[in-house]
């Protein structure tokens, strides 16, 4: 007789089934339907034995078909669920909720296994009183009920733990009046918000339990309680302790801020403060960074630890407190302090690890025992606890971070002192790498300052001041320069550069190219002539950097290095008050007139030194007396915040500022243009131009016969005596006969004597052949030849410069009072003859 449907899901169990497969009917089936595994549940279920029914198709124990709503597609599913109809093997029918997993086995095909549980007649708890135990005895988290009221109800045993207090003290009591903290007003706002609301709200709240130090962080979730018409009649509250989660978290957001924010600069001091900056108030109260005074003369530091047996000297680099006047600190940053064997810092640099104090232990009680100042301001502060971390990086020792704990209530734990190691580590890498940056760019920078001009000459033609600021970043000293050349003819050259690049390599660039402007300058060069001269040499420098640099391979073409400059050449002549100028894909140099107004000088651009086969156009303008020059590199105009134009306005209104003198021009034009650590390095070369009266020159048209040079030299006498240079007449008279005789035998007409008085007397005679003289020395028996060698000897300098009509010969007397013979001047006698001023030579 078949049994009832409310009997069919009731199978009579002993006490040996109340565990086990008996209590599930389990059921293998594989790909293709037919039955694999029978357990003993499957048997109690559906009556039939293993034995009967492995290896049947699955089907046959279904009552009925289920539809295809009920059942989709199960090939791709890894797990369907559903009530099947089944037939036991009496013939009733049983309803059964089915469980049944995809299984894809290691070996062979995949299957399918079906669960059903069943429903014994033993003895089992009260639903009630289980969900009371439960409710009491949950280990997951603390767990209390909430009425309308926000009164609690009811707590279970972690809750009452965390309270410390029963549920009979806490039962009738809001949030707010069981927790006397911020946190307890908080969370009843978010009961009222459940309550109103009836939806779920969670928020992480940190507070310190009773008897506790540490601050705990709870995960609180608090939900509406509904009864069945859905009306809310509550709250429940659970509560999570996620502390360790917690501080691990703030750890490794303190690392991953340390990551960003320590080294942003190649800065020692700052790269010491930004450890600071980051560990205070986060991990420690106050903290000091100290290195050792043998890295004061940046030298490498040494591979090995301080040796043990005495007092270590540490100078304070930077530190940071949570007081404003930092009273933990007693010397101040760039100050030396001595640490006695046996501190914290000196135990910590020559174990290489980090250390933990408390304020209890013998160690660190002696030392600060042993200094009644530092004893002072540790009891009065309230110390508790010092961590050392020693700066190690590539082997290195560097220094030690001291991290010291009075205001968080809390000792230092080991996970503390894991993360101070972490943090000393980062910050001694950035240290290491500020050192070693700054040791190459001081090289870089003593290179660069070697080759610059010590002092500017000062000049006749102008009164001149200059500036060179290295770049503030991370690039380095660059290859900027500038130079003021005296040239023949009382005129000065000015010169201002850019190599391309920074570092030893382009201060080295720089001081060649330099050199050759000097070398250039110095046999007259027009300024396009003298950049066509440059440029080559910048082409040559280009390939022998390149083929240094890398091998190429076999058929490779040749290709330029990485040497390239701009350049800007101007020579100015205080007599005819007129400037030249040429450009090599430098910035267009300023002038300001004696009434002010600035504006840019329209020259050509030229491609930069280096290109090859490009000509360069040189401009001549007339610069009045007075009027200001200036020339200048890239870097003091152009910036990522600045454009060009803004630069150039801003330059042009920084010149025209009233200033008592060139120096002070150069610092205020500095000021208003750059950062205090400018992204590139600076030039910047300003010169006042000068005239010099009619007064001072005097000039002679010299007819091409040999006869006229008594006239001249006479004449020559004459105007040097008006000028009171009685001391310099001999010697003039001997120039003007040797250069004008020449001129005469050898040179073509317009001949033209000029003599110039300034700060030295110069002689000049021109002509209109472009052959240049050479100086020889005479035989014994030669009536010519002495000459040039004489002129050479008798004045301070001479030369020939090339003009656009021919050549200019000319020689230059210090303007002393010194008889001929004297010391400086050779006597007449030993070049062989006697020198007699009436005679023509």
């Amino acid at each position: 007789m078949e049994r009832r449907a409310a009997d069919q899901d009731t199978i009579p169990l002993d006490d040996r089934d109340v565990v086990g497969e008996a209590l599930t009917a389990r059921v293998i089936v594989d790909r293709h339907g037919i039955v694999t595994g029978w357990n003993e549940g499957a048997e109690r279920l559906l009556g039939y034995t293993s034995t009967q029914i492995l290896g049947l198709p699955a089907s046959g124990l279904l009552a009925e078909q289920p539809s295809a709503d009920d059942v989709p597609p199960l090939s791709e599913l890894p797990r369907w669920h559903g009530t099947l109809t089944l037939r036991h093997r009496d013939g009733h029918r049983l309803d059964r909720k089915v469980v049944a997993h995809h299984r894809l086995p290691e070996h062979g095909e995949d299957e399918w296994l079906l669960l059903s549980a069943l429903a014994g007649r033993l003895p089992e708890p009260d639903d009630d009183a289980l969900v009371g135990w439960g409710f009491e005895q949950s280990p997951c988290c603390d767990l209390a009920l909430y009425d309308t009221r926000c009164r609690l109800r009811k707590a279970n045993a972690g809750m009452q733990r965390s309270h410390a207090l029963t549920e009979d003290y806490m039962r009738g009591l809001r949030v707010s009046e069981v927790i006397g903290h911020g946190a307890g007003e908080l969370g009843e706002e978010d009961m009222k918000r459940v309550l109103e609301t009836g939806e779920p709200f969670h928020r992480e709240y940190y507070l310190r339990t009773l008897g506790e130090t540490r601050e705990h962080a709870w995960a609180v979730s608090q939900a509406p309680l509904r009864d069945s018409d859905g009306r809310t009649r509550g709250v429940c509250l659970t509560a999570h302790d996620i502390t360790e989660q917690h501080w691990a978290r703030k750890r490794l957001q303190l690392i991953a801020e340390a990551s960003k924010r320590i080294g942003s600069t190649l800065d020692v001091t700052r790269t010491a403060q930004e450890l600071a900056d980051i560990a205070v108030p986060e991990l420690a109260d106050f903290l000091c960074v100290d290195l050792l005074v043998s890295l004061d003369d940046m030298h490498e530091p040494s591979p090995d630890a301080p040796a043990a047996g005495g007092p270590l000297t540490l100078r304070r680099i930077a530190h940071r407190s949570m007081h404003p006047e930092v009273p933990e600190a007693l010397v101040a940053p760039g100050e030396v302090d001595e640490y006695p064997e046996g501190s914290p810092p000196v135990e910590s640099l020559r174990s290489g690890r980090a250390t933990l104090y408390q304020m209890t232990d013998s160690e660190i009680a002696q030392w600060v025992a042993r200094d009644p100042l530092r004893s002072a301001r540790v009891r009065e502060l309230g110390v508790h606890s010092v961590m050392a971390a020693p700066l190690t990086a590539r082997g290195a020792t560097l220094g030690v971070a001291v991290f010291v704990r009075h205001r968080h209530p809390e000792p230092f734990q080991r996970d503390d002192l894991v993360l101070a190691e972490e943090l000393a580590a980062r910050a001694a890498v950035c240290i290491d790498n500020a050192q070693r940056y700054t040791r190459q760019r001081d090289t870089a920078v003593t290179l660069q300052r070697s080759l610059l001009p010590q002092r500017l000459t000062e000049q006749a033609a102008v009164e001149v001041a200059s500036r060179y600021l290295p770049a503030g970043a991370q690039a380095g000293v660059g290859g900027d320069w500038y130079d003021a050349i005296p040239l023949s003819g009382a005129r000065v050259a000015l010169v201002v550069g850019d190599v391309v690049g920074h570092g030893i390599h382009a201060s080295a660039t720089m001081g060649r190219l330099r050199t050759a402007v000097r070398t250039l300058a110095d046999i007259d060069l027009p300024p396009d002539e003298l950049l066509t001269h440059l440029d080559d040499l910048v082409g040559r420098l280009s390939t022998e950097t390149d083929a240094a640099g890398r091998e190429r391979d076999a058929g490779e073409p040749e290709t330029a290095g990485d040497v390239g400059a701009t350049c800007l050449y101007a020579v100015y002549d205080p007599i005819s008050r007129r400037c030249s100028l040429a450009r090599a894909g430098h910035p267009l140099p300023i002038v300001v007139g004696p009434d002010g107004g600035a504006e840019l000088l329209d020259i050509p651009a030229g491609p930069p030194l280096g290109l090859g086969g490009l000509p360069f156009e040189a401009v001549e303008v007339e610069v009045p007396e007075g009027s200001l020059l200036a020339l200048y590199t890239d870097g003091l105009i152009e910036s990522r915040d600045i454009d060009i134009d803004e630069g150039i306005s801003r330059l042009c209104e920084a010149l025209n500022r009233p200033a008592a003198s060139l120096d002070e021009l150069c610092d205020t034009v500095l000021g208003a243009l750059l950062p205090e650590r400018p992204a590139d390095d600076v030039a910047l070369l300003i010169a006042r131009t000068r005239a010099l009266d009619a007064s001072q020159v005097a000039t002679w048209e010299v007819e091409p016969d040999p006869a006229a040079v008594a006239d001249v030299r006479k004449g020559a006498v004459r105007q040097v005596e008006a000028w009171g240079l009685t001391d310099n007449v001999f010697v003039t008279e001997l120039v003007v006969s040797e250069l004008a005789t020449n001129a005469i035998r050898y040179a073509e007409p317009p001949i033209q004597l000029r003599l110039i008085h300034d700060r030295s007397l110069i002689c000049e005679v021109s002509d209109a052949s472009s052959t240049a003289p050479h100086m020889r020395r005479a035989r014994i028996y030669d009536e010519g030849g002495r000459g040039l060698l004489l002129v050479a000897q008798l004045t301070e300098h001479w030369g020939t410069r090339q003009t656009p009509r021919g050549k200019t010969i000319w020689a230059e007397q210090s303007l002393r009072s010194q008889p001929v013979g004297g010391p400086g001047q050779p006597d007449p006698a030993s070049f062989g003859f006697e020198l007699n001023p009436a005679e023509d030579f």
